[in-house]
């Protein structure tokens, strides 16, 4: 008679030493009652041998072959000439700060000096309608006809790739006029400004020698044409239409008007049906365009009754920033023209808003408008104005009459008449852009009046539509804008705006004034806006990826701190920031790493001031503990020189030893090639940081012997070299590198790392390398090990090669610094050789080995501490989450507090979403669409949840439901049309390593058994 199998999941636990691992042996098969003898003689001994063969071997060879006992011996042999020093934050933020403002300083002198050039040059030019001037068109120079000849307003203009200006072909000397396409480029109003604003060539040149950091600057003029610094050579798109037009740009728009708060008023009645409606929609949307954060804003559609577009904004005002902008437009889209126009309760509803925002403080505090876009108007609604408005005209009203049919113009025209606003008709698609503009100009009268010259800085943004480079549309910026006023006595009562002038400050240079070697392991530097919005921060993320092609994210410059800064639920530091205050707080928190595959827990202690004459505020963010010390040690130069002109020595690139990008005769030096420049006295005008550069030195000094110790290794030709240790390598706190690899490079399976390709793995501007930031959190001598997760991998192409690195710390006086870390990268092929091996082994007790890693019914998984595999007989399973090959089984791991699920979240994430096209006739196409649409559902979603999990697994229901709710990593989305913003939460999972030891059984089924030892 047959035995009955016990169903059941054995857990034994092995401890190695100094090795983060993880070995999982489940025993899986259905049905086999010879598994259950099998499973009774593997006791937990044989584990733990295995444990400690496989663990100790490992170990040794990783610490050979990276050389981590001799470079902990240098930095403990230099430990008595060293001294290490608490980094005081608030000392240290206050100097950062302090940098940025005199920074910041420095381009605001530029733009007022263009302002008074832009003004004088104007004052003194005499308008002249018949007036021939022939000016350097961005478009046209240098273009050819085809007699061989210049074409008109494209005459010769030299370029020259410069460096400073993101490699792009510019004239240095000499700017040149952009104009849109919707404007005529010989227009008298083009050919006058064009004209006096030449006098601007020489206030650019000369600002930029002043000030060699400066970047782009120009001159947006309201007559549309743009001037430009450097002059470059612009590229119409792809339908040869330049629609770039600097009008609608923000910083020409807050610049040119000061904050307000606007009402629309939308008349959906049934005479605004078809081309009317199309227009209207195009105005409204237009409108939103040129608002702003600082900007407050609600939409009122009104026929028989008013309703507001956003039932949730009834009766207030909202920001106008990006998110909501485009929630307003996706509304006004869905609207529909019916019933009759009844404007008077929309006015009354506009003017109590705007007056309670007045009343209350709210808003802007500033200019208050209401924009009606109708087809006309049957009276003037006088008592309503004398009412709410009158005498004051505190809210100004702008009309836009659409249509071509001019009935009821007047009462239109009389309403923005006499309520100090604007009337423009709107016939067409193509009068929108330009009709719009107008409120802008009557908005600037009272600033321009009073020549009120505000300075404005924008949020960070990339203007990809202004250079058509890869270089440059990832460049986040931002832009410090000044208005130009008519000082001409005959027009000076029509506050009259000439255009803004204006200078790019890309948000790199700023951060580079904190310096990131001053910030230890873990700590960065960030800037937000007085809105709450991120300017620059290492874990903003404004780019993604859609299929091959790499696009800024819609709400990439609207991203709020609290949105990465995730872990400040109460908004404390957020509220301080904002309000530009000075202050410190210290948070708990989880920290993604690896793509977010991995977590690190820390206490971070926030510093923050405010950088007066800005809206910006500075925050520096240093890790407590080893991530609040640095220490110093002393070197000669003549015996630090000798060790940096090593050729297998590295400097991290992005950090900045010496100013290279201003000079151009420096330009094209590496950060080494600067450093050795200045050092051996080459290039006495080098301006270097000699803090960084001293403790590069002393590194290079302390490592050398290294590079000895990896070169003896490498010629050691005996039996005991390992085949599968391909490379080894060291970072240190002062961005220094080394490397030496053990095999040709052609031979290395991660070619990537160590290499800009792979910038998880080097010192950048934002992180320090993923190696050297997984270490630091572990004790010094304790490897801990992760495969390389490589964007766009297959299962099939999945990296070959396993990371394991070490932490090399430093103490004084009780005091602990992280000095450097060390690691090697092994082949897998070695990993698994040596698992295999250790496997094979049995326990003294037993005497014989009844079953091993090798036979049929055991699966044997080599795991790290987040779950991820290493080792698996299948080798596609290699880098998959547990969860993905035996959701159960994870589940069980978690049930037990094995492993500890921490949850994460993401509020930049990038989502596909299905396309839901409309169509209220859609479901009489046929009586059974509803079924067919639910059986699609149903098939789709079973398919995804039979992939998702082991056919095995399907037999213990429970287990596999709560797998299905926390396993999402081998999720398939159904192709969707774009990518739209969403926030996700996702989970990480962690092993817990205080448990040593532990057995348990679990209900598997009748017809599966899994016996499982586990090893640390």
């Amino acid at each position: 008679m047959e035995k009955r199998m016990l169903p059941h999941l054995r857990w034994c636990f092995g401890n190695s030493l100094k090795l983060h691992l993880t070995l999982w042996i489940i025993c899986s098969s259905c049905c086999l009652p010879y598994l259950v003898e099998a499973q009774s003689r593997i006791p937990p001994e044989t584990v733990q041998l295995w444990a400690s063969e496989f663990g100790g071997e490992l170990n040794s060879i990783v610490t050979k072959y990276s050389g981590s006992l001799l470079l902990q011996k240098k930095y403990k042999d230099v430990e008595p000439f060293i001294r290490i020093e608490e980094v005081d934050g608030v000392e240290l933020v206050m100097q950062f700060g302090e940098k940025m403002k005199e920074m910041l300083g420095r381009k605001v002198e530029a733009v007022k000096r263009l302002v008074d050039a832009a003004e004088e040059a104007d004052l003194y030019h005499k308008y002249d309608m018949n007036f021939e001037f022939d000016y350097y068109n961005s478009v046209l120079i240098n273009e050819i006809d085809e007699n061989g000849n210049y074409v008109e307003l494209g005459n010769e203009f030299i370029l020259e790739v410069n460096e400073h200006f993101n490699n792009l072909p510019v004239n240095t000397s000499l700017s040149n006029i952009q104009v849109p396409t919707n404007v005529y480029n010989k227009d008298p109003n083009i050919l006058n400004g064009g004209y006096w604003s030449e006098a601007l060539n020489i206030v650019f040149y000369e600002n930029f020698m002043q000030d060699p950091t400066l970047t782009w600057q120009y001159f947006g003029s309201s007559t549309g044409f743009f001037r430009l610094y450097p002059g470059i050579k612009w590229m119409p798109d792809g339908n040869g239409v330049i629609s770039f037009d600097c009008r609608n740009r923000g910083w020409y728009i807050q610049a040119a008007t000061s904050p307000k708060d606007i009402v629309i008023l939308f008349d959906i009645s049934g005479s605004m049906k078809g081309l009317r409606l199309t227009i209207a929609k195009h105005t409204i949307n237009t409108i939103l365009d040129t608002l702003g954060e600082n900007d407050f804003v609600n939409i009122i559609a009104y026929s028989d009754y008013v309703h507001y577009v956003e039932p949730c904004f009834e009766g207030t005002l909202v920001q106008a920033d990006r998110d909501n902008r485009e929630h307003f437009k996706l509304l006004v889209d869905k609207l529909n023209a019916k019933g009759t126009g009844v404007v008077s309760k929309a006015l009354i509803e506009a003017f109590i808003i705007l007056n309670k925002f007045n009343e209350t403080g709210q808003g802007s505090l500033c200019n208050q408008a209401i924009m009606l876009i109708t087809d006309g108007a049957v009276e003037e609604y006088e008592a309503i104005f004398e009412q709410y408005n009158w005498p004051d005209c505190k809210v100004r009203v702008f009309t836009y009459l659409i249509g071509r049919e001019v009935t009821f113009a007047e009462y239109v025209k009389w309403i923005a008449c006499n309520n100090k606003g604007y009337y423009t008709h709107i016939s067409t698609l193509a009068d929108v852009q330009e009709n719009v503009m107008e409120y802008l100009h009557v908005l600037s009268r009272p600033m321009v009046i009073n020549h009120d010259h505000d300075i404005i800085w924008t949020e960070a943004y990339m203007d990809s539509a202004l250079f058509q480079s890869a270089a440059q549309s990832l460049l986040l910026m931002t832009t410090v804008a000044m208005p130009v006023f008519s000082r001409k006595n005959e027009t000076r009562a029509h506050g009259i705006l000439l255009g803004v002038v204006g200078s790019d400050v890309p948000l790199k240079e700023l951060l580079k004034l904190a310096p990131r070697y001053k910030l230890g392991v873990h700590g960065y530097a960030f800037l937000n806006t007085n809105n709450g919005y991120i300017l620059a921060h290492p874990d903003l993320r404004p780019l993604y990826k859609d299929g091959k092609k790499t696009k800024p994210k819609p709400n990439y410059n609207s991203v709020d701190l609290s949105e990465v800064e995730w872990e400040d639920t109460d908004e404390i530091l957020r509220t301080a920031m904002v309000n530009g205050e000075t202050g410190t707080i210290s948070i708990n928190v989880k920290v993604p790493v690896d793509e977010g595959k991995r977590v690190l827990f820390l206490t971070n202690d926030y510093f923050y001031t405010h950088i007066d004459e800005t809206p910006f505020s500075l925050c520096i963010v240093l890790t407590r503990g080893h991530g609040e010390s640095l220490f110093v040690g002393n070197i000669s130069v003549e015996e630090g020189l000798h060790d940096i002109v090593q050729p297998d020595l590295t400097i991290a690139n992005e950090w900045i030893y010496c100013v290279t990008d201003i000079d151009p005769a420096h330009r094209k030096l590496s950060q080494k090639e600067a450093v050795i420049h200045y050092l051996s006295g080459e290039d006495p005008d080098l301006e270097c940081d000699e803090e960084l550069v001293q403790e590069v030195l002393f590194d290079a000094v302390v490592t050398a012997p290294i590079e000895a110790y990896w070169t003896a290794i490498a010629m050691n030709t005996s039996e005991n070299n390992e085949d599968g240790i391909e490379m080894a390598f060291l970072g240190t706190r002062a961005g220094l590198m080394r490397s030496s690899p053990f095999v040709g490079k052609e031979k290395h399976s991660n070619k990537k790392f160590f290499t800009i390709q792979d910038r998880h793995s080097i010192f950048t501007m934002d992180h320090f390398p993923l190696w050297y930031r997984r270490a630091a959190e572990h004790p010094a001598g304790l490897f801990v090990y992760y495969i390389a997760f490589e964007e766009g991998m297959g299962k099939k192409n999945r990296s070959k090669s396993v990371t394991a690195s070490t932490a090399v710390k430093v103490t004084v006086s009780k005091k602990m610094a992280i000095a450097a870390a060390v690691g090697v990268q092994i082949n897998l092929s070695l990993l698994r050789r040596k698992f295999w091996k250790a496997t094979r082994q049995c326990s003294n007790i037993e005497g014989r080995c009844p079953i091993s890693c090798e036979d049929d019914a055991l699966n044997c998984f080599l795991m790290d501490n987040n779950g991820f595999i290493l080792i698996s007989k299948k080798e596609e399973e290699t880098g998959t989450f547990l969860g993905e090959v035996d959701g159960s089984v994870m589940t069980q791991l978690l049930n037990m507090g094995l492993f500890n699920e921490v949850k994460l979240y993401d509020y930049q994430a990038m989502c596909k979403e299905p396309t839901n096209h409309h169509s209220g006739s859609q479901p009489m196409l046929s009586p059974f669409y509803n079924v067919l649409a639910a059986l699609k559902w149903f098939l789709s979603n079973l398919f995804i949840f039979l992939v998702e999990f082991n056919f095995c697994g399907l037999w213990n229901v429970e287990n596999l439901v709560n797998a299905k709710t926390i396993f999402h990593f081998g999720h398939k989305h159904r192709k969707v049309e774009a990518f739209q913003p969403c926030n996700t939460e996702y989970p990480v999972f962690v092993y817990d390593y205080t448990i040593k030891e532990a057995n348990g059984l679990v209900e598997c089924g009748d017809c599966q058994n899994k016996g499982i030892a586990f090893l640390n």
